[in-house]
């Protein structure tokens, strides 16, 4: 009898404190961030946030260079989009994007050493595209990062290259035979759940349908599946793991499709897919040729941005610190509008690819 209460006593310890294991401390806070009686609120540990916010602290804005001065075109040669600015504010950017990307490399990650105007290494050939990239997105994207901006450091962090980026997945290593359909698999990019594996090829590369709920009732028409379905929540995983947030930041979860029923921040993601898109499409692509090996995934194509990129795992990229206005070389111009053609009107566009009304929370 005295046995079994020795035996009993430690084995009850053991269960408690692995039940315990699934506890975190203190207890959470909660933000309520929908109509009251709805559930829609973000939990956050407050320790757990107090580290992420010292991870996430932006370095100190390099002192504003001198104004005036002779324009950086007249002096160096080969400057291809910086060319507007004075030679102060050139070299005060060149310092920021060095400590902001290569700290420890220094100048010579992108350049070649004593010949600033060389174009043979490949890295100098990606950074002008990566500044085309900053200056577009601080211009014509504000629907996605608003007046905040973004800077290299939004993705690099001190990094040659972020380190959230992303290939297209080849899937396990199992026989053909026995490959599951895109899923249960342990992945990290859905939160280990149930779903398929690389949310990122077909939404934030590709240009596929983002859907759940049909637009047409069964059976005419209507293609939309459960396995598109996964696939759709495989991407929502991403994105709400990306920005360390639960599903009832955008969505009031008594309905996923409502727009009307949606918190703005909806509206906000909507054109983030879409830029985030247009990134890996128009610049990270066209790279693809100049690329090493290094900087390529199993398939030969080149590491791309997504969510988590920028994010890191909070809502907003380094919890909304405005690096960009601190330097008027990454602000762009908005690209002017086309005029409108003289032919005759299009075709509505389809109600998946329209700008979403505004919300009425």
């Amino acid at each position: 009898m005295n046995i079994g209460k020795k035996v009993s006593v430690p084995l009850a310890a053991v269960v408690a404190s692995v039940v315990l294991l699934g506890c975190e401390r203190p207890p959470p806070e909660i933000v309520q961030n929908g109509y009251r009686g709805l559930g829609m609120e973000q939990n956050y540990n407050p320790r757990l946030l107090e580290a992420s916010l010292k991870d996430n602290m932006p370095p100190a804005a390099i002192p504003p260079a001198a104004e005036g001065g002779a324009k950086v075109s007249d002096v160096y040669e080969n400057v291809q989009v910086l060319s507007d600015l004075t030679v102060a504010e050139f070299t005060r950017t060149m310092v920021a994007v060095t400590t902001w990307v290569s700290p420890k490399e220094g100048c010579n990650y992108c350049h070649v050493p004593g010949n600033w105007a060389s174009d043979d290494i490949y890295t100098k050939v990606v950074s002008r595209r990566m500044f085309e990239l900053v200056r577009d997105t601080n211009a014509d994207w504000k629907d996605h990062v608003a007046d905040t901006g973004v800077t290299c450091y939004t993705c690099h962090r001190g990094k040659p290259v972020p380190e959230y980026v992303w290939a297209t997945d080849p899937g396990p290593g199992q026989p053909s035979g026995m490959k599951p359909t895109g899923q249960n698999y342990g992945a990290s990019t859905v939160a280990y759940a149930s779903l398929p594996y690389d949310p990122y090829t077909p939404f934030l590369d590709q240009a596929n349908e983002i859907r759940v709920i049909g637009q047409t009732a069964l059976p005419a028409g209507n293609r939309t599946s459960i396995k598109q379905a996964e696939w759709t929540y495989g991407l929502m995983m991403q994105i709400s793991d990306a920005m360390g947030v639960n599903c009832t930041f955008c969505h009031n979860t008594r309905s996923f499709f409502a727009w009307d029923q949606s918190t703005p921040k909806r509206t906000t993601a909507w054109y983030a897919i879409r830029h985030v898109r247009e990134l890996n499409q128009d610049y990270i692509w066209p790279l693809n040729d100049v690329l090493p090996e290094s900087r390529k995934g199993p398939y030969g194509d080149p590491f791309k941005v997504s969510c988590m990129t920028c994010h890191q795992g909070v809502y907003k990229p380094l919890y909304g610190a405005q690096m960009a206005k601190d330097y008027p070389a990454l602000q762009g111009m908005p690209k002017a509008a086309e005029p409108a053609a003289e032919a005759a009107p299009a075709e509505p566009a389809p109600a998946e690819d329209a700008a979403p009304a505004q919300q009425k929370l």
